[in-house]
């Protein structure tokens, strides 16, 4: 209440056309701005095969994941979110993702959600991603408590879960959401990113939730080899696409193309990841 959450702080020092923005585009439906692109994935094949040499599981998904955190510590603004028409700063990053234990229909998922410094290299990123999998799948006897919370959720009757969801939001846009719930919501998150490309299936543009506060959804489509022309010559490449679904309230489309583009730079050479960040960037008061 009062502008203060456990996973937010409220800014004041902002363009005043933006600070009316969310009052005036009130849901995430109203101001989705739709963007993808592709990137060239063959660096990160090579990349992948020399950590495989040295014993350590690397995929795009890791890649992908620690480039974009990279991104939100450069590039703090894209770190924020609205809520009840006020754009808060988050203090850290998180990233919220799905998997599923075996690739069958018949197979429940669950949800994974980490929370990062911003200052992590590649290799300590992909070890907290690994682990979290490992004790969601072969280490895990009992469900999560993100599981569990939407186990006890779902098992109320239709009328008492439409009031429960209802008070929830309630609680959420006025800041008196119980932390224990917002640690728990994989919907309360920096950024959702899926990983079609594990299904064999090219990226869509997934909605963004009105619960919650997550603001940027990513999805990762099938790498295919497409012609590329570099330097007047037409090559053959093997790119992966990807698509980001993103809240525009938060944000201008200027600082949206230059994060963006920073991210495509982290993305030409994953080994730049390697080295830490002495320092995120801070957001403004």
């Amino acid at each position: 209440m009062f502008g203060k959450r456990p996973d937010g702080r409220l800014i004041r020092s902002i363009d005043p056309m933006q600070m009316i923005t969310g009052f005036l585009m009130k849901k995430r439906y109203d101001s989705m701005n739709m963007y993808e692109d592709t990137f060239n994935c063959e660096t990160w094949d090579v990349y992948i095969k020399e950590k495989e040499a040295q014993g350590i599981k690397m995929g795009y998904m890791h890649i992908f994941i620690a480039g974009i955190v990279r991104m939100l510590a450069l590039k703090p603004r894209l770190n924020r979110f609205v809520m009840n028409g006020k754009i808060y700063a988050r203090p850290k990053i998180w990233v919220s993702f799905t998997i599923h234990p075996e690739l069958h229909i018949d197979c429940p998922d669950t949800t994974i959600k980490l929370c990062f410094e911003g200052t992590e290299t590649i290799l300590e990123i992909a070890e907290a991603i690994n682990e979290a999998i490992r004790k969601e799948t072969v280490l895990r006897t009992e469900e999560n408590n993100t599981d569990k919370m939407a186990r006890f959720f779902t098992a109320l009757p239709s009328w008492l879960l439409n009031i429960v969801s209802a008070v929830l939001m309630w609680m959420d846009r006025h800041n008196i959401l119980p932390k224990s719930i917002i640690e728990f919501s994989p919907f309360h998150t920096s950024f959702y990113i899926t990983n079609l490309k594990s299904l064999g299936i090219n990226h869509v543009y997934h909605h963004t939730c009105e619960f919650g506060t997550n603001g940027l959804f990513f999805a990762m489509g099938k790498e295919k080899e497409v012609p590329v022309a570099e330097k007047g010559e037409v090559k053959i490449q093997k790119r992966m696409g990807f698509s980001l679904v993103s809240d525009e309230r938060f944000c201008d489309g200027l600082y949206y193309a230059i994060a963006l583009r920073e991210l495509r730079k982290l993305m030409r050479d994953p080994a730049v990841l390697e080295t830490p960040l002495e320092k995120k960037v801070e957001d403004v008061k």
